[in-house]
Formats: structure tokens, sequence, C-alpha cells
């Protein structure tokens, strides 16, 4: 009789484009505060700023793309336009924009810079940030003649400058500003038109939602599910939905993590980077509770990423090599309470240890009773970690809804979702044999496609203690 192949199981509804799945295994990516407010030391502009204040005479984008490569980003955004309406391409919709500017004599275009810096790097892609309100623009305030201009600028940038990965829409606006109604079902409907493969960022989606706040942390629990009906961009009533998301949500939204590695979001020569220390919890409580981290690196008025915050990036990025790029699990067997297809289906636990951490994965048989588990046994000798790291292969649905880590018998975590990547950092250092990852709930069968046990050295006094997890 001919043995055929075990089938996947079913996914868990609602589950990612392939776009939004490109976007979450970036895990990391970084903005650009840029323009008017870098000239002023402010971070809203009034609209009023003379534009022969923008002269960035040393601006050089290929600097900006590089590092963001070397730090190991592979997703820029540019605010290719702020509250201040002051335009960093040459619109045909208005002179209030570099055209007006000293900066190569009115002939500069800061988003063509930053795209053919990107194009040459090869491996940067390139989002947008348009901001619906403009401070400047006599429109604004008249909802047809605002909308239809704004839809225009949109339509320059998405039409002119190549494939572009994000757009991030938000709904800040001062107490002040004219009463004002955007289009964005219209203005999202243009996008997708224009653009097939991207993403479109606000607090309600379509493709990626903002986490409700810019200190870069997620909610302890984290789903990419939430429903988009119950959401609406600038109301600031929904900030602890947008944080944990929705079990029972109909719509896959996952969150990004905003944050700037300054005190403000735009270049003022009087702030310093934040420490290492702060920019690793930051990476524990983004990436490490499946949201990805939107890292904002502004550049001088020079037109350069400062060399001080160039080095603190540079210090991340060995910080996160350093701890993750080892396996400390690699070598070790593993069992589970149960395995799809039985022992040969392909569905076994020994696919948590491989490469791949979104189409391999282990997977209970659905017809096993009680509790599902999977084991790690060292090799040989003991396992030394401090930090545990958890996947869902979440191309089929986001599952898990309660999990525990065990080692050598003894409790060590208790936790909720997991998603992309659940990272927990403990707070202290475990030595076990055994380790025993415990799904309590889940939606559906269970499915786990990585596992790692992982040494974070940094910010360890004498090498005695380590960050604890964080509760939010």
């Amino acid at each position: 009789m001919t043995q055929f192949a075990t089938t996947p199981p079913l996914p868990v509804l609602p589950i990612p484009t392939a776009s939004q799945l490109k976007w979450q295994q970036r895990e990391i990516i970084m903005f650009f505060h840029f323009g008017m407010n870098t000239f002023t030391d402010s971070e809203w502009g009034t609209g009023q700023e003379n534009p022969n204040l923008f002269n960035p005479t040393g601006l050089d984008a290929r600097q900006w793309v590089s590092t963001a490569a070397e730090a190991g980003f592979s997703l820029v955004i540019l605010t290719a336009k702020h509250h201040d309406g002051f335009c960093l391409w040459p619109s045909k919709y208005t002179d209030h924009s570099v055209v007006s500017s000293p900066w190569k004599n009115g002939h500069g275009d800061v988003v063509r810079d930053l795209t053919n810096a990107a194009k040459a790097q090869g491996n940067i892609d390139v989002g947008l940030y348009l901001s619906p309100w403009d401070r400047h623009d006599q429109r604004y305030g008249k909802n047809q003649e605002y909308n239809e201009y704004y839809l225009a600028q949109l339509q320059e940038l998405l039409k002119q400058y190549g494939v572009i990965q994000e757009i991030w829409f938000d709904g800040a606006k001062g107490e002040d500003a004219a009463n004002m109604s955007y289009y964005f079902e219209e203005w999202f409907e243009m996008v997708k038109e224009l653009q097939s493969s991207i993403n479109i960022f606000s607090d309600a989606g379509p493709d990626v939602r903002w986490v409700g706040n810019e200190n870069g942390f997620s909610g302890n629990t984290s789903w990419s599910t939430i429903n988009r009906t119950l959401l609406s961009i600038g109301n600031g009533d929904n900030v602890g939905y947008l944080n944990t998301g929705d079990p029972q949500g109909t719509d896959w939204v996952p969150p990004e993590c905003d944050v700037s590695i300054r005190p403000g979001w735009f270049w003022h020569a009087s702030e310093q980077p934040k420490e290492l220390s702060q920019l690793l919890e930051i990476y524990y409580n983004s990436v490490g509770r499946n949201c990805v981290l939107l890292f904002n690196v502004p550049p001088n008025s020079t037109g350069l990423i400062s060399e001080i915050d160039v080095q603190r990036l540079m210090e991340f990025k060995k910080a996160i090599d350093t701890t993750f790029s080892t396996n400390l699990a690699e070598k070790s067997s593993v069992d589970a309470s149960s395995q799809r297809g039985g022992q040969n289906g392909g569905f076994g636990p020994e696919n948590v240890l491989d490469d791949d951490n979104l189409w391999t994965y282990w997977a209970p048989d659905e017809g096993a009773a009680g509790q599902h588990w999977i084991e790690i046994k060292a090799a040989s000798g003991g396992l030394r970690f401090n930090v545990i790291r958890i996947q869902e292969p979440i191309g089929l649905g986001q599952r898990i809804i309660g999990h525990e880590v065990y080692a050598d018998g003894k409790l060590i975590v208790e936790g909720t979702t997991v998603g992309h990547k659940r990272l927990h950092r403990l707070g202290d250092v475990v030595e076990a044999t055994v380790v025993k990852v415990q799904i309590l709930e889940s939606k559906g069968v269970p499915l786990v496609s990585s596992f790692g046990l992982h040494f974070d050295p940094f910010g360890q006094p004498n090498g005695t203690s380590v960050y604890k997890e964080l509760s939010y």
C-alpha cells in the first residue's frame, strides 16, 4: 500500500499576507526623522519656518543606509513630510519644499537621494512617512481640497521613487489644529493600487498597527490579531487594546514598536543616545514580544548620522549577535508529548532546532489527550543560559495562549502569547540538563517552529546577574 506524506494542519485564521510575513521577519527597521525641525531645534514645527533654514551641506544618504545595513536593519523609513508641511522632495503641488531652500541651490531631493542610496546598497528597502497634519498648507481644514492635495502628494511619492515597502500614517494633531476629516480609506485604496506589496501602518492598520506607546514596549501578552472595527486613527482611548491585541481578533494586524535612540525624535545638539542597556531592554520588550521594532535614528543638521549614534548602533548589533548567534540547545536531544503523523510524519520536535523558523515546526497529534510539551535534554554536561527563545510558525496563525518553561523540573517562566518570537530574559543564569516547554492553552493545536537557549553577557556586573524580565 502506498504511504503518502502527512498533511500539514489547517491554519488558524486570520493569517498574515506574504508582505506581512516579510515585514515580521525583518524584526528591526529604522526611522529617519529629518527635516525642518532638524534646523530649528524643534519636535513639532509651526509651518511658518523659512525654507532658507534647510541646508544640510554634508548630506550623504549613503552613510544613512550603510549604517543601517551594518547595524542589521533591512528597511528604513524617512519623514518625507512632517507636521510643518515642509517637503523633502520637489513636489509640484507646493513650493514649501527643498526647491525653496539653499540646499543644492534648490535642486535637491532627499527622497531621491535615499532611494538611490538604498538601491546601490542592495540590501536595504525604503518606506516613507507623509504626515496627514500639515501646519503650513492653506488647504488644511477644507476637507475635499486638502484630501485631494494629500492624495496628489501620496501619488508623487509612490509613483516616482520605485518600490516602497511601508507607508506610515499617524493621527498626530495639535489641539489648535483646524477641524479636518482625513479620507483614510481612499488614501489606503490608492496606496495599494500603486504599490501592491506595500504595508500600511496606522493606529488601525490595515497591515501594521501602532503598539500604543512610544517607549518601544509591547504588552506582556501580544497578539498579532485585532478587530479593526474597534479602532480609529488618532483615538487615544484604544492604547491598551492596541498594546495587547485580541485573541478573538478577526484581522491580522501585527504591532510595530516605535521609539527613538535619543530623547527626541529629531536631532538636537543637546541630546545623547540612550545607553546600550536601555536599547537591549527595548529589544527584549518589542522583538521579544512578537513586535517589529521601529528604531528612530535622526540625521543631524550636517545631513549625517552622528558618530556617537553610529557607535551605539554598532554596540547594539554586537550585543544581539553575541547573544543570539549561538543556540546552546542546538546539539541537544529533543522529545515531545506526541507528534503529528507519528515518527516519520515530518512534524517531529527536532524541527524546533533547525534553521527554519517559519515552515518547519513541531506539531503534536491532534488526538493526543492532555497538555502538549517539548523537552530539550543536553547532549553532554549541562545547559547554562539566561534567555529562552520560542517561536511559532505564524504563517499558519498565532495559536499559543499560555505556556510554562521548566528547568530540571523547576518552573522558571510563566508566559502567555508567543507569536513570531518570544524572548524570556531571566533574572538569574540557569544551569540545567533538561528544559521543558509546556503549552497550557492554545487556539487549535499548538505549533512551535523554533526554540533556543542563549546566554546574554551584557549588563551583568561582575558577571553575576542579568536583567530581569519585565512585565508591562
